[in-house]
């Protein structure tokens, strides 16, 4: 099986939301979360970079963006179909632009997410 750590936003109210739905479906219990938030947190790459986009490692390749959900998904046995069809070089880049898309709404998401709080 795979050995994959996922970095996560913890002061983000939409990636809290994210992990908390992605650790009760990981009943395997496969995926080590870690909040790059959090200032006792060891990161492969600048703390910075790891809150501004998603991040996993698997088998060792540092991911991120789209790459690290499909990742995240494959770990998972109810996503593994999407983390699965996401090795397809064409289905990634539609979901990379689709994750781009995303992060420009991100911060309006995140104010709303914190008002509904």
């Amino acid at each position: 099986m795979a050995t994959l750590t996922v970095w996560y936003d913890g002061g983000c109210p939409l990636c809290l939301r994210e992990i908390a739905l992605m650790r009760r479906l990981d009943r395997a219990a496969a995926i080590h979360f870690v909040d790059a938030a959090s200032s006792d947190t060891s990161c492969p790459v600048d703390r910075a970079a790891l809150l501004a986009r998603f991040h996993a490692r698997e088998d060792g390749v540092l991911l991120s963006g789209a790459a690290a959900f499909a990742a995240m998904w494959r770990a998972i046995p109810l996503l593994r179909p999407i983390g699965l069809a996401a090795r397809n070089p064409r289905v990634l880049a539609l979901l990379e632009r689709a994750y781009i898309r995303f992060l420009r709404y991100r911060p309006r998401l995140q104010a709303l997410a914190r008002r509904r709080g």
